[in-house]
């Protein structure tokens, strides 16, 4: 599947990448260079209209890390517009919060693990499975 994005979005993702919180980072050394069952995840990765934290073309699927900024319904809306508009071009969203991410990050690998391994045994999972 193609995926297309606003052009305008490039330099806010390098941005992006190039400011990474420590949540992202210490997801991105488990996802870089397809560490991940040998899948390739591309960081603040444009698509459509918003940025991505994480993204995987073949597994469509997206995995966000959420400071606590997310936690302010403003931004808690956004994030939710985000998911519905991931979800109408067929991907499947995973949200961790930072404080998972640092502090339990056996379980949030477990949880992308799990969506994984059922991609690979089914195909793609429903997306309400994932959302």
């Amino acid at each position: 599947m193609v995926i297309k994005y606003n052009p305008k979005l490039t330099e806010f993702a390098r941005q992006l990448r190039n400011n990474a919180t420590k949540s992202e980072i210490k997801m991105w050394q488990c996802l870089k260079r397809k560490q991940l069952y040998g899948y390739d995840f591309h960081r603040q990765k444009p698509i459509d209209e918003y940025i991505a934290d994480f993204f995987c073309n073949k597994l469509q699927l997206v995995i966000e890390c959420d400071g606590y900024s997310h936690e302010i319904q403003k931004v808690w809306e956004k994030d939710i517009k985000k998911t519905k508009r991931f979800n109408e071009l067929g991907i499947r969203v995973l949200r961790f919060s930072d404080d998972q991410v640092m502090n339990d990050f056996e379980n949030v690998y477990r949880a992308i693990e799990d969506y994984v391994l059922r991609f690979e045994e089914n195909g793609l999972p429903p997306i309400e499975d994932y959302s």
